[in-house]
Formats: C-alpha cells, structure tokens, sequence
C-alpha cells in the first residue's frame, strides 16, 4: 500500500476550476433479491500508518459543510476548540442504555438486542457489533463521561446505527453497475513476498476477475479498470486518477479497489488480517492521523458520498471478517488518492498481509483468493439489501 495512502497536495486554481466541472453520478434500478447479512466475529488488532502517497488531485473550489442532522439536535460542549458530545447523550437520542463495563475507562452502549456499541477513553477505536471502527479522534473522558467529537457522531455514529435517518445522502437504489480496480500492475507489483514469491498486483488481479463472476451472476454490470498486468498510465498520480475516472465513465454506482497490506518486517510475524478503507469526511483525522494534516479542511469531490461510503465501508468489513475467520484491523478513514474522485460510493479492501509469512501463503492459494472474492461480494448484497430496505416503498393503506 506504499503507493496509494495519504494524499499531500495544495490547492491550485487550475485543479479547482477542473474539479468544479465533475457531477454526481446518478445510481440506478436494484438487481436481485440480495442474500442475508452474514454475522461477523469480534476482534482486535493493532492499527499500522500507510507510507506516503502522490499528491492529491485540486479539491472543491470552496470547503462545503459535512452532510449532517440539524446541529441543534446534537448538544455538544466545546473543549480546546473542538465539539464533542457526550455519549450519554448520544444513548438518549437513540434510546440505548449506557454502562461503565470498566468503570471510568469503557462504556456500553446497549438495546433489547444486546451491547451494540462499546467505547474506551482514549481509544480511537470503538466497536459496534463486534466490528472495530475508528473514529476521527479518541474518545474522551471528561466530567465523569466519556464523549466523542460532534463530528464523529454525524458522520460515523449516527449513519451507522440509523442510516434511515440520512435517507437524503444515501443512493436513490441499490447498485447495478460497479467498477472493479485491481491494485498496481504493470511495473507496479505493489507489496511483496519475495520468499513466497507473491506480488500484490498478481494476487488483486486473480482476486478482480473471481469477484466479477460472482457479482455477474447476481445481476450486476461489471467493469474493471485493469484485465491484465498493466498500469493505466506510466505516472503514478495519473494512473491512480484513471482509475477513479473509469468508474465516472462507466456511471458507476460502486468503486471498490482490491489491495494486499503489509508491514515493516519487525512487525512481519505478527500482524494478519484484513482492513477496509473509506474516503475521510471533511474537517476530520483520517485514521493513521493524530493531528490531521494539510487536506484536513479539504472537501473532495467524492465527499459528497460521506454517508454512503460508511454505510458501504462497513457492510464490506463486516461481511471480510465473517467470510476469512481473520483479524479485525479495523474499518479505517483515509485520504487515498483513488478515493479522491470517485462520484459513487467507494471503498478500498486490504484484504491480507503478503508480509506475514503464513497469511501470504493463504493469498498464494485459489481457495483463499475465492474466499476473499465471495467474502466482498457477500459485502456488496448486504449494502444493495439494505439500500434496497430503506428505499421499499410503504405499505399500501387499508
């Protein structure tokens, strides 16, 4: 993933006049009656920082305020500058039942189904469901409470638990035409196990062309950026574009970029599992940021899809966890290039590591690449069913 984390770019009045001109693809019909949500395990796992990545594409000629309920319904108390709320209130709002299962340090968050949500101070991380899901900043103990930034709850929170309330930032239908992109290719092998002799552009192709057997035979229009070992373009920031530009092309409702991780070899040995990667909202901390950065108040085209992409991001993580029996890295924010320009809802899948010896050598067998394939396309029915169930129309009346 060394080629394609965080963005560094600057504004220029080029790129801002350029970006202006990009509309919002409009989504289509649903296909077929989705299958089931599949359960997923909890886990826990340390997060690792992408290496840098080419520099950005111009934003939006001007910052636009995040999609979000009215603000007066969430009460907030400013502290050094920043708007967090507290997650009894959160509770309230959406008649959960609070408890310190750690006293002063976690706390639930629960229904008549059970523990949804569990929080820990000064943690970036919480789970809901069993799945772990970062937040822009740790959460926060404070008089006693423990609160989270209004941001968070807007963007991550509330879309998650109720994405019936965000109906006006969500697709008007379930998807039927999704762009595919295998990561790297080419002169780009991406990561690598040069013992096992596995380059992540091989391994993402393979991965692709399951996946598109799979969707196709569930009713989807299927589109890839890359069919064979080769690059879009020769120069990095121009080929990461070019794929985002053929999902505009093709007037996608999906773009999801399939991807292999790896870390430093101390870690090697000790980090398996997989991730998944939506676009960060406007105004917040991607998740390997500790203090934002230079686009942190930039608004990206594909930020207009802020909703979608966390109702998406987390019905693919969770439906990884449940199909690969793998660790939870974790559903993460970042301001990856290919995520920039995207005009549908998208996300990008680190499905395994290739620097883990043992996990590679899972990557390096068919069975395991079809299981990843199923793995996202399980994610992708879970996201059209419940798109296509917040979108039925209501009963007739007696």
């Amino acid at each position: 993933m060394n080629r394609r984390t965080v963005a560094m770019a600057r504004h220029s009045a080029r790129g801002l006049f350029v970006l202006g001109l990009l509309t919002l693809a409009a989504c289509a019909s649903a296909p077929g009656k989705p299958p089931s949500v599949p359960p997923a395990p909890p886990a826990s796992a340390s997060a690792t920082k992408p290496a840098a990545q080419p520099n950005a594409p111009s934003p939006e000629a001007a910052p636009r305020p995040a999609p979000a309920r009215p603000a007066h319904l969430w009460p907030f108390t400013k502290i050094q500058g920043v708007e967090w709320v507290k997650l009894d209130d959160v509770a309230a709002h959406f008649r959960l039942k609070t408890a310190w299962s750690k006293p002063g340090a976690e706390l639930t968050l629960s229904d008549a189904r059970g523990v949804r949500f569990r929080f820990e101070a000064n943690q970036r991380d919480f789970y809901l469901d069993g799945v772990r899901v970062f937040l822009g900043r740790s959460a926060l103990l404070h008089r006693a409470g423990l609160w989270v930034t209004r941001l968070d709850v807007i963007k991550t929170i509330g879309p998650l638990l109720r994405p019936e309330d965000h109906l006006a930032f969500l697709p008007a239908a379930p998807p039927r035409t999704i762009v595919i992109d295998a990561g790297h290719g080419g002169n780009d092998p991406g990561k690598q196990n040069l013992k096992l002799k596995l380059d992540e552009k091989d391994m993402t192709l393979d991965v692709v062309l399951r996946l598109k057997k799979l969707l196709e035979l569930r009713g989807y229009t299927i589109r890839l950026t890359r069919e064979k070992d080769d690059r879009l373009a020769n120069e990095q920031r121009a080929d990461l574009d070019r794929r985002a530009a053929v999902s505009r092309d093709a007037k996608a409702d999906l773009f999801l970029s399939i991807h292999f991780n790896a870390v430093e070899p101390k870690d090697a040995a000790r980090v398996t599992g997989t991730e998944t990667y939506v676009l960060t909202p406007q105004f917040q901390w991607s998740s390997t940021d500790n203090s934002g950065d230079s686009l942190t108040n930039t608004a990206f085209p594909a930020n207009r899809q802020d909703t979608a992409n966390v109702v998406l991001g987390y019905q693919l993580h969770r439906a990884m966890l449940a199909g690969l029996k793998t660790s939870d890295r974790g559903f993460k924010r970042g301001r990856l290039r290919v995520l920039l320009l995207p005009e549908c809802p998208a996300a990008l899948l680190e499905a395994a590591y290739l620097s883990n010896d043992k996990e590679a050598a899972r990557v390096g067998t068919p069975e395991f690449r079809q299981q990843i394939a199923e793995s996202i396309a399980e994610g992708v029915q879970s996201y059209a069913a419940l798109i296509a169930a917040l979108r039925a129309p209501p009963p007739p009346a007696k």
